[in-house]
């Protein structure tokens, strides 16, 4: 029930996913609405239900106040479904605190991730890079961007299908002297583990695809990501204007235009979905406000393959295969040695 035009969209991009890929679906929100909605689009015989729910969480409300005390909130509600066994995955496009929040709250964090991670898929030169955190922790410690390290490597490996992901930690230069203490004391963790850690990384290494995971912290890769966004959108409209200035652009553009539909799709944010959050016990996907149908469509499609592909047990294992509790004494002894 959340998102800029709920439930029209989600219900359109649920019917969708049912239609294309197959996936069951059940609609978590009030009754009616959701009816009236399922009725627009011919859904009977599909493997759609609804599970009904009295309540709503803004996006002004408290996420964490939200998730407590309105217990029948779809969102709520939805994560309740994955921890009763009745879903596979949640995805939503409400509040994204709120999902983050029901999402630890209800399903609870894996042993030995501290934080819970957002991550974005980034299309690039040579095909798709995973950046996370995206905004779930703005404040960090070395271990929990070591732990994200992990979750990434993981989530390329089974979800991306990247047979030996690399992974690169995002700083101001490649040199192990620049960055911060954050960047540097992780930079220490992270050439501790089996990995493969390529080390620093530039912003303006993200889209070259020579790099499968990008780590940083929530707050960076939350600029990283509007940017990406708004470039993104600048650019298209500066080509727009470009164009329209002359006949000679606009005859040009005809022999082109295939290659300019190609490339809209490839950085059509749609495409790829929804966000995944990593790090609770179960499945959980962050859509945007805004997501239209094929957005949707597509974050229920990769919510469905991180369930089936069973991430969150293979972040346990690469967990222990990395001794995380050593890392974690490591991480507090460079602390103590900074101070």
């Amino acid at each position: 029930m959340g998102g800029d035009n709920a439930p029209a969209i989600e219900v359109e991009g649920a019917v969708a996913a049912c239609r294309e890929f197959g996936i069951p679906i059940t609609l978590v929100g009030d009754c009616n609405r959701l009816e009236t909605e399922l009725a627009k689009h011919h859904a009977s015989g599909l493997d759609i239900n609804i599970v009904h729910t009295t309540e709503v969480v803004g996006m002004h409300d408290s996420a964490s106040d939200a998730v407590r005390r309105k217990k029948n909130s779809s969102v709520r509600v939805a994560f309740d479904l994955v921890k009763d066994g009745k879903a596979c995955a949640a995805v939503s496009a409400g509040n994204s605190g709120a999902t983050m929040a029901a999402g630890m709250f209800v399903l609870k964090r894996i042993k030995g991730i501290e934080r819970p991670a957002i991550a974005q898929v980034f299309p690039t030169l040579k095909g798709k890079t995973l950046v996370l955190d995206i905004g779930g922790t703005v404040d960090c410690k070395p271990i929990h961007l070591a732990q994200f390290a992990i979750m990434g490597e993981v989530y390329a490996r089974y979800v991306m299908g990247v047979a030996d992901p690399v992974i690169g930690l995002l700083s101001n230069g490649e040199e192990d002297s620049k960055g911060n203490e954050l960047t540097r004391e992780t930079n220490v963790l992270l050439r501790k583990t089996s990995l493969n850690y390529a080390g620093y990384i530039e912003g303006r290494d993200i889209f070259k695809g020579q790099i499968d995971v990008v780590v940083c912290d929530g707050f960076v890769g939350n600029v990283v990501l509007k940017l990406s966004e708004g470039l993104s959108d600048a650019a298209g409209r500066m080509l727009k204007q470009e164009i329209q200035k002359s006949w000679v652009s606009k005859l040009g553009y005809l022999f082109v235009r295939s290659a300019f539909k190609r490339f809209k799709k490839i950085v059509d944010y749609a495409e790829y979905g929804g966000a995944p959050l990593l790090g609770i016990n179960g499945v959980g996907m962050i859509c945007h406000g805004g997501s239209n149908v094929k957005a949707i469509k597509n974050a229920i499609r990769l919510a469905h393959d991180y369930a089936r592909n069973g991430v969150a047990e293979h972040v346990v294992e690469k967990l222990t295969e990395n001794h995380i509790d050593t890392l974690q004494r490591e991480s507090l002894r460079l602390q103590v040695v900074s101070e």
